[in-house]
């Protein structure tokens, strides 16, 4: 027997060892150790990601990814919704674009057409490169919608032709007397109404400028910083977005005109009067600080001068009269009317700065809940208030002041069966509808959207259509 002392010499011997020598003297077959490695990944089985997607890797001769398919990889990673399939891919008739656009066949907007006899009808809108809605952008949800049919249309309602009878007289007097704001319940087509009198308008030879989501404006999505000489917050890059905007849908006629009175701008000098507003809406556009005042000075000389009609459309309008998101150095959140721009809307909502000819539209929006219709804005316009309405409640005078004066349009709650049978036909005949068109299925969506616009598409004809 072998000492304490021995065994605890011999004790480092590997396991191998121990076991062949084990086997010699008993005779019996040498032990196979089998080392399992737990952590490691079998070859050429993909890991499955998260969100249900999985990471297959193509290595190259050093083991990692090539680099086009490095960067496929990262494409593939970053966009994971919405992509188009590649053109090639699409073989079939329902895909192929020239066979939509054969199928849809209607009658184009156009001014002279919009009168009584077009009610309950559809109208493509023209598909022009600097068309207002393509340059200053849509509502997310007809966004969503023209980008499923083959080509942007709506129908005309009495809503419509009302709206723009309003417009023709405004268009000869002061917009003072013609703020317009289109009300109604959620759903009901008060977006469209105002995307109808914007092209009708810009059509007509009038300049337009278009807020597709003013909710943009207060919901502390741009920069800013605060204007020692004006007391307010500025808002550079939104105003120079908008300079952009309104240079390249109305550059011809902003061409004809020219400023009535020399124009200060800080470190740029003053601008005489005489010079075009094209060379004026370039002074901010090459200089993004100074947008929000040539900007302001812009708007101003488009009060002054009777050559063209302006129309100022704002959709999301009650939001310019909620409090913001932005915050101040003590980290309270900013009145609207202490923004740059949304002093300068409200400014021409109420009244206190004009257009000599012109109008100013609105639609109010329930869509984002964060910014309801505002107690001031619901008792000026004669609407229930989505607030306590109490003789206690707090009211901000100076939003009270901004809502005065406004005039209310009404937008039905329902389409009336003619509306809603020629929307459907519209989508029908595209072939954008999932189920097969017929005369039960359109008579079940009617029923169950109640003849809202808005849920007679989404919730009624493209219910079964995953996005």
């Amino acid at each position: 027997m072998l000492s304490l002392s021995s065994c605890c010499r011999h004790a480092t011997r590997s396991l191998s060892a121990i076991s062949d020598s084990n086997a010699i003297c008993t005779g019996l077959p040498a032990l196979t150790t089998q080392v399992r490695n737990y952590a490691k990944a079998r070859p050429g089985v993909a890991k499955p990601s998260s969100h249900g997607f999985s990471k297959v890797q193509k290595k190259g001769k050093g083991g990692d990814l090539e680099g086009a398919d490095q960067v496929a990889a990262t494409k593939r990673k970053r966009y994971t919704a919405f992509l188009p399939m590649p053109a090639a891919q699409l073989t079939h008739p329902l895909f192929e674009a020239d066979r939509r656009n054969g199928q849809l066949h209607l009658q184009n907007f156009h001014p002279e057409i919009l009168t009584d006899a077009v009610t309950s009808q559809a109208l493509a809108f023209p598909q022009n490169d600097k068309d207002p809605f393509r340059i200053f952008g849509l509502p997310r949800n007809l966004l969503v919608e023209y980008r499923i049919l083959s080509k942007p249309c709506s129908v005309i309602r009495g809503v419509t032709i009302d709206v723009i009878n309003k417009l023709d007289a405004a268009s000869l007097e002061d917009s003072t007397n013609h703020r317009l704001v289109v009300a109604g319940p959620p759903g009901c087509g008060k977006s469209v109404v105002v995307l109808q009198a914007l092209q009708y308008c810009y059509m007509r030879d009038w300049i337009v400028l278009y807020f597709p989501r003013a909710i943009n404006l207060v919901n502390s999505t741009t920069s800013y910083a605060y204007d020692p000489r004006t007391l307010t917050y500025t808002q550079p890059v939104f105003a120079y977005q908008t300079l952009e905007r309104l240079l390249t849908v109305n550059g011809p006629r902003l061409e004809q005109l020219r400023t009535q009175a020399s124009v200060e701008v800080e470190r740029r000098g003053t601008v005489p009067a005489g010079t075009t507003l094209v060379d004026l809406v370039k002074v901010g556009t090459k200089e993004q600080a100074l947008a929000p005042t040539v900007l302001a000075a812009v708007l101003s000389e488009l009060g002054e001068q009777t050559t063209f009609p302006v129309l100022l459309a704002i959709d999301d309008f009650q939001a310019i009269y909620c409090k913001t998101k932005y915050r101040d150095p003590h980290y309270s959140r900013i009145q609207p009317y202490h923004l740059s721009m949304p002093r300068l809307l409200l400014e021409y909502a109420s009244g206190l700065r004009r257009f000599a000819r012109g109008a100013v539209i609105g639609a109010l929006s329930g869509t984002d809940t964060t910014f309801k219709l505002p107690l001031e804005l619901a008792e000026a316009l004669g609407l229930p208030p989505t607030s306590p309405s109490g003789p206690y409640a707090k009211r901000v005078p100076e939003l009270q002041d901004y809502a005065k004066g406004l005039s209310r349009v009404s937008v039905p709650d329902a389409l009336t069966v003619s509306e809603a049978t020629e929307l459907f036909d519209v989508w029908a005949r595209d072939r954008a509808i999932p189920a097969a068109p017929n005369d039960e299925l359109f008579l079940a969506k009617y029923s169950e959207s109640g003849g809202n616009a808005r849920d007679f598409i989404w919730k009624g004809l493209l219910s079964t259509l995953a996005l």
